[in-house]
């Protein structure tokens, strides 16, 4: 299994308005794609606003690719997403799920 990690940074009045496009939009999106596991947010106050982690779980780098497309390590990030976010990664970490 493979997990997938994304950071991002947005202001406090819009983490809300994150968790809700993350929830409303782009799980159920996952959620129809074979291999996809499981979701997790993860948040945290940072002196610039509200730091997300996004750690998505996959069967293998090939389910990956039904999302990210033909280079997975190339953070997927809506233009919704981007005029919220006051800084966010443009690549993505990817981990073997040890145990």
């Amino acid at each position: 299994m493979i997990s997938r990690q994304w950071t991002g940074i947005t202001s406090e009045e819009k983490a809300p308005v994150y968790i809700a496009h993350l929830q409303n939009d782009t799980f159920p999106q996952l959620s129809s794609m074979k291999g996809f596991i499981k979701a997790s947010i993860l948040k945290r106050k940072v002196p610039e606003g509200v730091e997300f982690l996004i750690i998505t779980e996959w069967e293998s780098p090939e389910a990956i690719k039904q999302f990210a497309g033909a280079d997975p390590e190339v953070a997927v990030v809506p233009p919704a997403v981007q005029e919220i976010m006051i800084r966010y990664d443009k690549a993505v970490k990817h981990y073997e799920i040890a145990g």
